[in-house]
């Protein structure tokens, strides 16, 4: 089975080495032609163009930043949908709305490529233990074929139904991680204005009802030490929750936390946090209070 790899970045980089290392042959492909070299070193074929690497290829995986970065890729002339052969299977890792997913699979469908929507959960690290959780929806009978290779990459594997159902889970998933994590920033901020300690209230609220992993991951690796190099940056973790809030919308739902989410993560960006970790989404709150939450000195 050759496998061809559309976006190496942080996430997909971790991905690709780990199918190398399972013994997969893997073709790469991105834009920022430098960040494939350390993945060619250890064994992956360099393709110049996403024409080539799609007509090479049995398996496409794709793993992008925007929902219009997964148009473009799959369907501008010179893209997969063009020129993948009939019965080749697309999987896309990217956080994405179910309309991208059904829009891009309904044009593959016409060329016989089976195209599903697979996005993932578990940040770099779970990419690089293959610990990620994959969320798949389209065709079972696809999801079947390319089984083996998703447990090389991910700890729990689901197939959740037709074209959109992956998309779905995923962007509710970082519903809750973007509600989760401006809630843990507002009662950390809180707790330092009025007084606490910052380390003291999180070894607290870690050990009671109001635990959450967003909390920990936030707290435990990236605020405390005041470091926030991104694992998930803000732009990403934005433009996810506005995905899931038009989720909540069309299900009926109108007035929901999501819309409070979005809107701290909004004040990050304008603040020109958007390339840190989403744990930055503190930071905005820790201005309007005139407190830092950190670890003692």
């Amino acid at each position: 089975m050759k496998i061809g790899f559309i976006g190496v970045g942080v996430m997909g980089a971790r991905m690709a080495r780990r199918l190398l290392n399972a013994g997969y042959k893997v073709a790469v492909y991105n834009r920022s032609v430098e960040k494939t070299e350390p993945l060619v070193q250890l064994g992956a074929v360099r393709e110049e163009t996403i024409a080539e690497l799609a007509s090479r290829s049995d398996v496409i995986c794709t793993c992008l930043s925007m929902p219009e970065d997964v148009m473009d890729v799959y369907l501008r002339e010179d893209g997969v949908v063009n020129h993948a052969g009939p019965g080749t299977i697309c999987l896309d890792f990217t956080t994405v709305g179910p309309d991208t997913s059904k829009a891009v699979s309904a044009k593959a469908e016409e060329k016989g490529i089976s195209y599903l929507d697979a996005p993932v959960s578990g940040g770099p690290e779970g990419a690089e233990q293959g610990t990620l959780t994959v969320m798949v929806g389209g065709k079972r009978s696809a999801w079947e074929r390319v089984l083996p290779l998703l447990r090389v990459l991910g700890e729990t594997v689901e197939y959740l139904g037709p074209s959109g159902s992956g998309s779905i889970a995923k962007l509710l998933n970082q519903y809750l991680v973007a509600v989760h994590s401006v809630a843990a920033s507002e009662a950390m901020v809180t707790g330092a204005a009025l007084g606490l300690d910052a380390e003291q209230l999180y070894r607290l609220l870690k050990v009671s009802y109001g635990d959450s992993r967003m909390l920990r991951r936030h707290m435990e690796q990236f605020v405390l030490n005041r470091q926030f190099a991104p694992g998930g940056a803000v732009k990403y973790v934005h433009k996810d929750v506005r995905l899931a809030n038009k989720l909540l919308e069309t299900a009926g739902i109108t007035q929901f936390t999501g819309q409070v989410a979005e809107q701290a993560f909004a004040s990050a960006l304008e603040q020109g946090l958007a390339d840190l970790d989403m744990s930055a989404v503190i930071q905005p709150l820790e201005r309007v209070c005139r407190v830092t939450v950190k670890k003692r000195s």
